[in-house]
């Protein structure tokens, strides 16, 4: 298995769309509200326009796109806008791996920041063993940071 995390082009904005759509609908499966997932997670042309923009990013296996992620350096900031693996890859160590990958893509960040809902009990345990703390809370999202 070669794993490789890297910036997507405008031409792997189709397919990261329909993964993304994919990811997030299923957290409905994990005690999601209703599918649904961040603003523009199943949008074509929001995933055209992070490529254009330089903040989309895909990992492959092989060749072959397994998830993807939108990033947002500020400074020596980065947010993590979101991660998503495709369903049918999930539990087999993709998400960490590409969290690690990006810790080691940007070296110039000394933080990393991201949010992901309150009733997410998966994504929230997965940030805390990567070691994100929580930073504060609201009634919809937990807001974690890192420092390297």
């Amino acid at each position: 298995m070669s794993l490789q995390f890297q910036k997507a082009s405008t031409s792997d904005a189709l397919t990261l769309n329909g993964m993304s759509k994919r990811a997030f609908d299923s957290d409905v499966n994990l005690g999601g509200p209703s599918s649904g997932g961040p603003p523009g997670y199943m949008s074509v042309p929001f995933h055209t326009k992070m490529a254009r923009q330089g903040h989309l990013y895909k990992l492959t296996e092989d060749g072959l796109i397994v998830g993807g992620a939108i990033l947002f350096l500020k400074g020596n900031e980065l947010n993590v806008g979101r991660i998503f693996i495709s369903p049918e890859h999930f539990r087999k160590g993709y998400g960490t791996f590409m969290m690690q990958e990006i810790e080691k893509l940007f070296p110039e960040a000394k933080e990393f920041t991201l949010d992901t809902p309150v009733w997410n009990v998966r994504t929230n345990s997965f940030y805390a063993k990567l070691g994100y703390t929580e930073i504060k809370r609201n009634k919809d999202f937990v807001f974690y940071t890192k420092h390297i």
